[in-house]
C-alpha cells in the first residue's frame, strides 16, 4: 500500500478518511510501526513546514494535528512501547494562573507527531506540578506555555523550583506563548525559545543535535 495517501490525507486534516486508509493499510498486513513512521510522521512533518512557510493556516494545522491525535489514539495500542516516542519523551504544560492551551497542545501533537512521547499536564500547572512532572517521567524535554504578560515570569519560577530539586541540568528546558520573547527566554536561563507551535520541534530537535 502506498502510504504517501495517509501522509496526504493528514495534511489535509480529513480524519475519517484517514481512519480508513490507516484501518486498510493494518488489515492490508502493513507494521503499525511503518504507518506510523512512513505515513503519519512525514504528514505531520510537512504540515510544519508548510505552517511555516506560510502554505496553511492555524485552523488547518489544527485540523491536520487533531486528526493526528486521532490516529494515534487508533494505532497506539497496536505499537510496541519501544516503537513510540523514540525521540524521547517530553512534560508539557501551560504555567499556573494560565487558562490557554490551544498553543500547547498543538506544540504536543506537533512533538507527538514528530516520535516524541508527550505527557501533557494540561493549563494552570503549578510550579511544584512541572517539578514533580519532571521527577516522575523522567523526561529529555520540558515545553511551557504562557499568553499572558503577567503569567510569563512563573516560567523562571519553575526553573528556578528545577535547579533547587536538583534536576534542572537533567532537562531541555523550551518555552513559547504569545508574549514571550527570544530575550525573555534567555533571562529566565531557558534552553530554547519558539515563535510558534510549527517550528517549536525543528528548534528542539538542531539544538538536541548540537548537544
Amino acid at each position: 500500500m502506498d502510504l504517501s495517501k495517509i501522509s496526504q490525507t493528514l495534511i489535509t486534516g480529513k480524519s475519517d478518511e484517514l481512519r480508513q486508509l490507516i484501518e486498510e493499510a493494518v488489515n492490508s498486513d502493513v507494521k503499525p510501526v511503518d504507518v506510523l513512521n512512513q505515513g503519519l510522521l512525514p504528514g505531520m512533518d510537512a504540515v510544519g513546514q508548510k505552517w511555516k512557510a506560510g502554505e496553511m493556516f492555524m485552523p488547518e494545522v489544527l485540523r491536520s494535528a487533531k486528526a493526528m491525535s486521532k490516529s494515534m489514539d487508533y494505532l497506539r495500542p497496536m505499537l510496541k512501547e519501544d516503537e513510540l516516542g523514540n525521540a524521547g519523551t517530553m512534560v508539557i504544560g501551560t504555567v499556573a494562573g494560565d487558562l490557554h492551551d490551544i498553543g500547547k497542545d498543538l506544540a504536543a501533537m506537533m512533538f507527538e507527531g514528530a516520535g516524541y512521547k508527550v505527557v501533557n499536564i494540561g493549563i494552570d500547572q503549578s510550579n511544584e506540578s512541572f517539578v514533580n512532572a519532571v521527577k516522575e517521567h523522567k523526561p529529555s524535554l520540558l515545553g511551557m506555555s504562557a499568553l499572558l504578560t503577567t503569567t510569563m515570569p512563573r516560567m523562571g519560577e519553575v526553573i528556578n523550583s528545577l535547579k533547587e530539586a536538583g534536576i534542572r541540568d537533567q532537562i531541555t528546558v523550551i518555552i513559547g506563548g504569545a508574549p514571550v520573547t527570544e530575550e525573555f527566554a534567555q533571562e529566565i536561563g531557558a534552553d530554547l525559545y519558539a515563535p510558534n507551535a510549527g517550528s517549536a520541534v525543528e528548534i528542539t530537535n538542531e539544538y538536541l543535535q548540537q548537544n
